[in-house]
């Protein structure tokens, strides 16, 4: 494993490493395969979804067995043990809590002059389609992350869509999750195929108006290209990524173990050691070594690509220049693992979660907490934000004037109307 010196690196490797995964999202042949399925699904509906999964999950299925039935969801629970479904429990429960403290007004108003009164109302998206994967796993945490807040927007309807398994059934501890959050609607099939069947609608699928959901560079290819057919994609979620950053006060084998937490995700996703002491890079490196070989394939391969393709062990002059590379290359995850680390956190701008000290792991986080665990990557954390109850509301303005508020803005708009020639605007006020 390579240790680059931010001040000496090439700016080849650099761009590399700012880049990641994502920028594969943009390619010709990913956007071209994502368009033929699209218009695909778009032409014949459920028969193409089916070819879809057919072709590219290599699991044949009938139209009947693309959503999931509530047999399949009562046996869910028998396949689940007792351990798994009390995490699932705790791991909704604080989710919640979160939420519950971002949840805004339902509605507000207030004079802010005489005759003049303001206000918003807040309301929730009607449908949401969320896409759960399984390519290099099962993912019931990303069920629990993305779906509790939806629920706890008040989405009225709430659609699931999770590629199946080989012998052709949907992941239980998914079907767990959803049911205990009240959700009902899940599909199984080809992720691409069914993020097209939700936007567009099928005999089957729902149309939805937004879509929400992790995944490999055709999924969020997909997110995006559904955006011209009127669906909002809600963030940009991608290869996960993470950094940790590090001073000479920070325990090697922790940081060593934090990095491997996002690296085991795939090959496609990036675990970033930002240090400015390279005495700990190097000790990094030797219990990342050591800890390779405790893991078993393809997990091992997946961390070792993602330590070394769109990762590495960076060495900054100085904490001002980690902290600007932070900034610029705006992690989904960071870890701050410094001897003032409270400090840090006024200087950090850009990154979809920050994590305080060497006692909060990454898989804390993910798992447990009850932050959002669906965050922006690929850099979009310098634009937007998790998944979080905010996700799923939409703000209305409300503004009210009695015949004292009108005078009040009537000379504002006879000169902005005159000046921007729209004379009806300024009869408007003047005529009525």
């Amino acid at each position: 494993m390579e240790i680059i010196r931010l001040g000496e690196a090439e700016p080849a490797r650099l761009r590399k490493i700012l880049q990641r995964a994502n920028h594969r999202i943009f390619s010709e042949e990913i956007l071209g395969h994502v368009r033929g399925i699209l218009e695909d699904v778009r032409r014949r509906g459920d028969e193409a979804i089916l070819e879809a999964t057919r072709q590219w999950d290599r699991v044949e299925l009938t139209v009947d067995r693309l959503p999931v039935g509530r047999t399949e969801i009562h046996q869910a629970y028998e396949q689940v043990d007792d351990g798994v479904r009390k995490a699932i429990e705790a791991a909704i429960e604080r989710t919640r809590r979160f939420n519950e403290l971002l949840r805004p007004r339902a509605m507000w108003l207030e004079e802010i002059e005489e005759g003049m009164v303001i206000g918003a109302k807040v309301t929730p998206v009607e449908s949401v389609g969320v896409y759960v994967p399984a390519g290099k796993g099962a993912f019931p945490s990303t069920c629990v992350t993305i779906v509790t807040p939806a629920v706890m927007a008040g989405v009225q309807e709430i659609a699931i869509v999770l590629p199946p398994r080989p012998d052709g059934s949907a992941d239980p501890a998914v079907l767990v999750a959803a049911d205990m959050l009240g959700v009902h609607r899940v599909f199984r099939c080809n992720g691409v195929a069914g993020i097209a069947g939700l936007a567009f609608g099928t005999a089957t699928l729902p149309r939805v108006q937004k879509v929400v959901g992790p995944g490999n560079p055709y999924v969020v290819a997909a997110q995006l290209a559904v955006q011209s057919y009127g669906v909002d994609m809600s963030v940009l979620l991608g290869p996960t990524e993470c950094v940790v950053l590090a001073d000479g006060d920070a325990d090697p084998k922790r940081v060593a173990l934090d990095l491997l937490n996002e690296a085991e995700h795939g090959e496609d996703s990036a675990a970033i050691l930002m240090t400015i002491d390279e005495g700990i890079a190097r000790e990094v490196r030797h219990h990342l070594e050591a800890f390779l070989q405790k893991l078993p394939s393809p997990r091992r391969e997946y961390a070792m690509a993602a330590l070394s393709e769109y990762g590495g062990l960076l060495v900054a002059r100085d904490m001002e220049e980690a902290v600007a590379f932070i900034n610029l290359y705006a992690p989904e995850h960071l870890q701050i693992a410094t001897r003032n680390p409270w400090e840090i956190v006024q200087k950090i701008r850009n990154a979809g979660e920050v994590l305080i000290g060497q006692e909060t792991p990454f898989s804390a986080a993910n798992y447990a907490i009850g932050v959002p665990a669906a965050l922006p990557t690929g850099g979009a954390a310098r634009y937007s934000s998790g998944v979080t109850i905010l996700s799923f509301l939409k703000l209305t303005s409300l503004a009210s004037l009695d015949p004292r508020g009108l005078e009040r803005v009537r000379p504002v708009v006879e000169r902005l109307g005159h000046y921007e020639n729209f004379p009806a605007h300024v009869m408007a006020v003047t005529q009525r």
